[in-house]
């Protein structure tokens, strides 16, 4: 970084030294002509868009596979439900009531702690269990199919709480923000000052369309609390089918925690 500084000053300098000593010598013009500002505020508006551009699509990258990994993850829990079929009915009963616990903490407690980039304990909780539960299915059938569709569900939560946190550090949106403001407010100076109401209005057009573009990558940058966010869509059907399958052979009191998620006292 301290390189690129180093040869950016130095690109600069050598710059204005050669206006000032060599100009005279190459080119026959006044001093008084050159490159006015406005001939300059092409290349910088072209340079903002650009970098808008650029950081946008690495945004959207982040939102797009947090919503893969969430539907993901609702697969891996689905599959463990349909796998439970082939277990003994008490580990059969065990693993369903442990995916309708464990989608329900991720809906309703995972999910509004990943808006500020954070996880939750809750759905670990369910998680251990159905380890526990393994342990007792271990050298039957079932046991690899339950163990995969364990591991998935690991790795796609993994991915999920990833893709949670911000992807692009503060200092570049402040950077693309001071980018913004003077490009704005370099086109504001080449403005005329008199009969001036169209380039007023173009000018209010792209301060909007510039300022709605940092807005979105801002948004879509987290995809769990933003407008365009990512709903629990998904882990909530899972949650559904599994709490039908659990209720077909058993009742609601039967289920070890709340509708939260949490674990039921005693």
């Amino acid at each position: 970084m301290v390189l690129i500084i180093v040869v950016a000053v130095l690109a600069l300098l050598a710059g204005l030294a050669a206006n000032r000593y060599l100009r005279p010598r190459l080119m026959s013009e006044d001093d008084d002509t050159g490159m006015a500002v406005k001939d300059l505020v092409g290349p910088l508006l072209t340079l903002t868009v650009l970098l808008l551009a650029f950081v946008l699509v690495t945004a959207n990258g982040s939102y797009g596979k947090a919503e893969v990994a969430s539907r993901g993850e609702a697969r891996a829990v689905d599959q463990l439900v349909e796998s439970a079929e082939y277990a003994p009915a008490e580990q059969r009963a065990a693993v369903q009531a442990d995916a309708v616990c464990y989608a329900r903490a991720v809906r309703e407690r995972e999910w509004p702690a990943m808006a500020d980039g954070k996880g939750s304990p809750a759905p670990s909780v369910w998680s251990t269990d159905l380890r526990h539960v393994f342990r007792d299915v271990e050298g039957k059938p079932v046991f690899g199919m339950l163990v995969s569709a364990d591991n998935k569900r690991s790795e796609e939560r993994e991915e999920r709480l990833t893709q949670a946190t911000a992807s692009i550090p503060g200092a570049i949106l402040w950077f693309l923000l001071a980018t913004l403001v003077i490009t704005v407010a370099a086109l504001g100076v080449c403005l005329p000052r008199r009969d001036n109401r169209g380039q007023i209005i173009t000018l209010t057009v792209i301060t909007a369309l510039l300022t709605t573009t940092l807005c979105i990558i801002r948004d879509v940058d987290r995809p769990f609390g933003g407008i365009i966010d990512v709903e629990p869509t998904a882990i909530a059907e899972v949650q559904r089918q599994a709490t039908r399958d659990f209720l077909a052979h058993h009742t609601a009191a039967d289920l070890p925690c709340d509708d939260k998620g949490s674990r039921r006292p005693g």
